[in-house]
């Protein structure tokens, strides 16, 4: 149990320094007049999907702390 916690909280730090570095890499894309949509979009949508996971991890760690 305990190295299944240590794994959760190692991918959440990950994902969690993954989803800063795109929030930056976004906002520096964007301060650019011209800039790739396509790529921009992608990003975000990389980010979402980060977000969705770093709350899912974030929901196990709450259970097994609770349980």
């Amino acid at each position: 149990m305990v190295v299944e916690e240590n794994k959760i909280k190692k991918e959440l730090a990950e994902l969690t320094a993954e989803h800063s570095q795109l929030d930056k890499k976004i906002a520096a894309l964007t301060a650019d007049r011209i800039h790739d949509q396509l790529l921009v979009q992608r990003l975000k949508r990389r980010k979402l999907w980060l977000k969705d996971r770093i709350g899912t991890l974030r929901e196990m760690l709450c259970d097994d702390i609770i349980a």
